[in-house]
């Protein structure tokens, strides 16, 4: 990608690598270029985009650098102040990138906030991996704006909307899915605009198969890991 220069950038944050011309760039490190004319422009109008615009716009920022990483070629500026950072540089810096509408940007300093008034009681852990969160609400800690216990670590809960899409993406806890949605895209979480990925069955088929060898450490069994069991 001639935007954010990294070839081993997670295409679950930037997007599938989109042909322009002679060059390539990931799909949302374009819709949040600053830079270019179709900034927070929808994805199919891509088509009509010059083939030249995207690496005129690499050019032309190849000495900004990201506050970030350090390196040139930033080509995402805040949209409260003139720092700059790449698609793949933001969840290092604190930053967020809202995906959606126009496609807006912010640095740590101007990132978005959740105005709920309240803190996680003592040992609160996260809904998903169960483990600790912060002691108040943080870029790395959320909570569910409608039921207000829903504690979640923006990385989980992430990974959870990535999964879901928009067809099932609600509050791990009280299941809210309007408010929940529209509060975690704010705060900067991709939701895809499609069915959950487990509808694809060939992706879960796996899952499915019976479970036929123990897989413990140490098997305790007298006929050994691959007795069946006599019930269940």
């Amino acid at each position: 990608c001639v935007l954010c220069r990294q070839a081993a950038a997670d295409p679950r944050v930037c997007g599938s690598v989109w042909k322009f011309g002679r060059v390539r760039a990931h799909l949302f490190c374009a819709l949040f270029a600053s830079d270019l004319p179709f900034n927070g422009a929808e994805e199919a109008q891509f088509s009509v985009i010059g083939n030249d615009d995207v690496r005129l716009v690499a050019e032309r920022v190849a000495q900004e650098h990201c506050f970030v990483c350090q390196r040139s070629g930033a080509t995402i500026k805040c949209s409260c102040c003139n720092l700059r950072f790449h698609l793949p540089c933001a969840a290092r810096g604190q930053c967020v990138a809202q995906f959606y509408s126009d496609f807006r940007a912010f640095c740590s300093s101007h990132s978005p906030r959740q105005v709920v008034q309240v803190t996680p009681e003592s040992g609160a852990t996260c809904l998903i991996c169960q483990e600790a969160v912060d002691n108040e609400l943080c870029f790395r800690t959320m909570v569910c704006p409608t039921c207000q216990h829903a504690w979640i670590h923006r990385a989980c809960i992430q990974g959870l909307a990535l999964s879901a899409g928009t067809s099932c993406f609600s509050c791990p806890l009280c299941r809210d899915k309007e408010a929940f949605q529209r509060e975690m895209l704010y705060m900067g979480i991709q939701v895809p605009v499609r069915p959950p990925a487990w509808d694809d069955i060939q992706e879960y088929a796996g899952q499915m198969e019976r479970h036929q060898r123990c897989n413990a450490s140490e098997c305790l069994c007298p006929g050994g890991r691959q007795q069946e069991e006599e019930e269940g």
